[in-house]
């Protein structure tokens, strides 16, 4: 019985740090190191159901952007995004999905690829 006192005592002990860490998240930088300005998107996989942490935001060239994700079953993030450039006359876009970042991690958004035209189920 003494034993079992010791552990709860030790997990209740511990409880607020656990929340704390929880509470946090998982911080990540998003970088833009390309010398176009961006329009990002950025979704939260981890999160039930799916949580947008950034939407349509603009993010100038060789500029980042922190964003607060919620840590998975490792505490690491899981994120995915869209981006397209500034660019009406010459339109690029690119996505992406990134798994396992740490806390102060950082990603890279770019977009380099031709966009595709919308289809009529769009």
């Amino acid at each position: 019985m003494k034993g079992i006192k010791t552990n709860s005592i030790l997990i209740l002990a511990c409880l607020p740090w656990v929340m704390a860490l929880v509470a946090d998240g998982v911080q990540v930088k998003i970088s833009n190191e390309t010398t176009q300005d961006l329009v990002v998107t950025i979704y939260d996989l981890s999160a039930q159901p799916q949580k947008v942490l950034l939407q349509n935001s603009h993010i100038n060239g060789f500029t980042s952007v922190l964003v607060n994700a919620i840590g998975d079953a490792t505490g690491r993030a899981n994120l995915s995004w869209s981006a397209t450039n500034s660019d009406a006359l010459s339109p690029k876009c690119g996505h992406g999905e990134v798994r396992g970042l740490a806390n102060n991690s950082t990603t890279t958004v770019q977009a380099d690829s031709t966009c595709s035209a919308p289809t009529a189920s769009d």
